[in-house]
């Protein structure tokens, strides 16, 4: 029996090339477009997983005020919490983020990128393989190194690494006491992990590491966010209302209440809005608008395979009614259709694993990953999908065939029947409502990338290129260092100014304190600025001033602010003096509000201070602005390099990056979600019309007779043009009308990622509209036209 079934699907497949390809086709790139989405899914909700003791593993973060988290707590909460609560066993201090720095080893300067500055007791945290060493080496020794095991093999090559020494370009030794191989995916994947005693743990106002704290149960949780709210209470609140000479109650209402909460480390991936570790946060939207694309654009190929397969039954009715006429049975027709249905799958899984395998490479590139799929691993994932597919694609054709009346088929009476039309129909209704979603989300996409590529920052970065000045050697002389290098770089032919900062455009990171005015209270973002930065970057004054090195208070107790801060501290105005952490400041002008970090936040209030004015600001300048001439660009940097590499710094390679370039690496993730959703319009417009061109020709095949009649009666080829293609323009509406509230819904809630954003416009429905009716009538009207060109003796001769 599986023979014959076999002989009669090749004999049909070599018969009908065209639908089989199609049908191969659809259902291979909506397996594809799943399989793609499960790896990535599988993937990043992986983070972390491997970890034993991720149960237990908490990270605390500190609520500032309701609607202010930061992912950092102070220095001494690490030993005091673990005093004041026996339900932690232990706690971990580290530095946020991951750090690079030259190290001399083996005589040679090194370059390490990716260090974790941490407490000796990080490998109790995240436990990965010690393949040299051991974790006990490392937690009993000061100022130790673990290096992950392929950088020890770059570095050390086949010698033992364990026990040599390294030291940084301020002369600290550090000893080697492991070697660790990663895991495939956490938080933290550093290539070095260094233990540092000399943490600055002392101050209850500097939230500058980060806490993991380790619960003997993990239903302890609330118990011990009670103790750190407690020890926040006493030490900084109770403790700084004193200090200030006010109540309590007076500090909670300007500066805000300070608390903890205990986050999951398995929810610092996706579910977090902040986390300490150094690895990219997901992004748990993406990755769930990702899936149910995948799930649509599979569900449309399903719909196209059941549309294209019943579109074939027109050809093989007389075969089922043969066969039911010499004894098969229902339910052998079932089986039969399903076991073919079953062979297309089987094909399809093999394409779209085909297709899988030559577009994983660019899958990568768009999402910044670098999945590969394991056969073996997967196999599970891919029965499930064989299955589905069988089940959902393979039912209804399989059932439809199996009901035809074998006498009305071998009559030639088939053509009339009018069953299973209505499933058909609203199948090629869900096909439309599906392609307007994609057409119509894929154009907010474009429009929303475009109109945050041409909004206007409140800066111009044009011909503007960014150095980081690392030496960390420098010290209290980094200002002094500066301005030496500032007037050498202006002497260079090409460069037309200079400016420090302490942060880089495009990145959210960055400074803030505490800024009061009479009863008000803000988190301010700390903005050092050299003297012409506003003329440099070309931010526009609003009111006031700008810094002028004449005026010596301007660098003493002046500060500008944007228009941002001015309205979130009140009534504000010029000459008005404010509380800025001990010292008092004026404001001599107030700037319009202009974007440092990704346009997709809003901007928040900044203080743009003189670099001259505050000490400890001074040591975070690191960013060095040079305008350049439009003319000679490449001599111009090649001079700065060479100056660079000469007087400024030997040992760090020279990077520069213009700053629109890196500003727009800011909103980079969805300016591929637009590349994403371009691709997946192209191919759920192309099997959308796979399924209207399979079910145009079914129902047009069928009404040849009908058609021959209208001929003969006189009929004109646009009258029944007309004819034909009437139902599928309701058809269009009805599906474009479907899918109206589901897209508006969904894409303001995409939307909703956005400080600033566009508004829905009724003219992407239209756009919309138009092009899903467009390719309707180019696809019916073409079957339609070839139908009026039939012969009509040829279904005339037997009436």
């Amino acid at each position: 029996m599986l023979n014959n079934w076999l002989k009669i699907y090749f004999r049909n497949t070599i018969k009908n090339k065209g639908f089989t390809f199609l049908t191969i086709l659809g259902l291979a790139i909506g397996i594809a477009g799943v399989i793609f989405s499960t790896l990535y899914w599988k993937d990043e909700t992986s983070y972390d997983q491997w970890n034993p003791e991720k149960d237990r593993i908490f990270e605390l973060i500190t609520f500032l005020k309701p609607d202010l988290q930061i992912a950092s707590t102070t220095g001494p909460m690490a030993e005091l919490v673990k005093e004041k609560s026996d339900k932690i066993e232990e706690t971990l201090f580290y530095q946020p983020g991951y750090s690079s720095e030259l190290y001399i080893i083996n005589q040679k300067k090194e370059l390490l990128n990716k260090i974790a500055i941490t407490g000796n007791n990080f490998f109790d945290f995240f436990p990965f393989d010690f393949v040299q060493g051991n974790k006990e080496q490392f937690k009993n020794n000061r100022n130790a190194v673990a290096i992950e095991e392929q950088e020890a093999k770059r570095i050390f090559g086949n010698e033992n690494p364990i026990n040599k020494q390294i030291k940084n370009l301020n002369g600290e030794i550090l000893t080697i006491y492991g070697v660790y191989q990663l895991k495939n995916n956490s938080g933290f994947l550093p290539k070095y992990v260094i233990s540092s005693p000399n943490l600055n743990i002392d101050d209850w106002n500097n939230f500058t590491y980060a806490l993991l704290i380790k619960l003997k149960n993990p239903n302890d949780k609330e118990v011990v966010e009670k103790s750190i709210n407690k020890i926040y209470y006493e030490n900084i609140v109770q403790r700084y209302a004193k200090l200030r000479g006010i109540s309590v109650d007076e500090y909670i209402k300007t500066s805000g209440l300070t608390k903890g909460y205990l986050q999951p480390i398995t929810d610092s991936r996706l579910k977090a809005e902040v986390t300490g570790f150094p690895e990219d946060k997901g992004n748990l939207n993406f990755l769930k608008i990702n899936l149910g694309l995948s799930i649509l654009i599979l569900l449309l190929s399903i719909i196209n395979y059941i549309n294209l397969s019943t579109a074939q039954t027109i050809r093989r009715a007389k075969e089922v009614g043969i066969r039911k006429v010499l004894g098969a049975s229902k339910q052998n027709v079932i089986w039969q259709f399903l076991f073919e249905t079953a062979i297309t799958t089987f094909f399809s899984v093999l394409l779209a694993l085909t297709l899988v395998e030559i577009g994983l490479s660019s899958y990568n590139i768009l999402i910044n990953k670098n999945l590969s799929i394991n056969l073996i691993e997967f196999v599970p994932y891919l029965v499930l999908i064989f299955l589905i597919v069988i089940l959902f694609a393979g039912i209804f054709p399989a059932i439809y065939v199996s009901n035809f009346k074998e006498l009305n088929v071998l009559k030639g009476n088939f053509s009339r029947s009018k069953n299973g039309i209505w499933i058909r129909n609203l199948m090629l209704i869900i096909q439309f409502t599906i392609a307007t979603f994609f057409i119509v989300a894929g154009s907010l996409v474009t429009e929303q990338v475009n109109y945050m590529s041409k909004k206007d920052l409140g800066f111009s970065g044009d011909q503007i290129i960014n150095l980081t000045l690392r030496r960390y050697d420098l010290g209290e002389k980094r200002l002094d260092f500066y301005k030496v290098i500032k007037q050498d770089l202006l002497k260079i032919k090409g460069v037309k100014n200079v400016n420090a900062t302490a942060f880089k455009f495009g990145n959210n990171a960055m400074n803030s304190s505490t800024m009061r005015f009479q009863d008000k209270s803000i988190q301010i973002q700390n903005v050092p600025v050299d003297y012409n930065f506003l003329s440099m970057m070309k931010v526009k004054l609003k009111n006031g001033r700008d810094f002028n090195s004449k005026i010596t208070s301007d660098m003493v107790n002046n500060i500008i602010l944007n228009e941002t801060a001015m309205n979130e501290l009140g009534n504000l105005s010029i000459g008005d003096q404010v509380d800025w952490n001990e010292y008092k400041f004026n404001i001599i002008g107030v700037v319009k509000d202009f974007n440092i970090g990704s346009p997709e936040n809003k901007i928040p209030p900044m203080m743009l201070i003189n670099v001259n004015t505050v000490d400890w600001l001074q040591n975070n300048l690191s960013q060095i602005y040079i305008k350049v001439d439009a003319e000679n660009t490449s001599e111009t940097i090649a001079a700065i390099e060479k100056f660079w590499k000469a007087k400024v710094d030997q040992d760090y390679p020279f990077e520069y990056e213009f700053i629109d370039k890196q500003f727009a690496r800011s909103y980079e993730n969805y300016t591929k979600q637009e590349k994403m959703f371009k691709i997946l319009n192209v191919i759920v417009i192309t099997i959308a019309l796979f399924g209207l061109f399979a079910l145009s020709s079914y129902t047009i095949e069928r009404k040849y007779k009908e058609i021959a009649i209208r001929k003969v009666l006189g009929a004109e080829t646009s009258s029944l043009l007309r004819i034909l293609s009437k139902q599928y323009i309701y058809f269009a509406f009805i599906g474009f009308a479907l899918a109206i509230l589901p897209s508006y819904f969904l894409m303001q809630k995409w939307l909703e990622n956005f400080a600033y954003r566009i508004d829905i416009s009724i003219w992407i429905y239209v756009f919309a509209f138009v092009l899903l009716l467009s390719l309707t009538l180019i696809v019916v009207l073409i079957k339609a036209y070839s139908a009026t060109r039939i012969n009509s003796l040829n279904y005339l001769k037997y009436e």
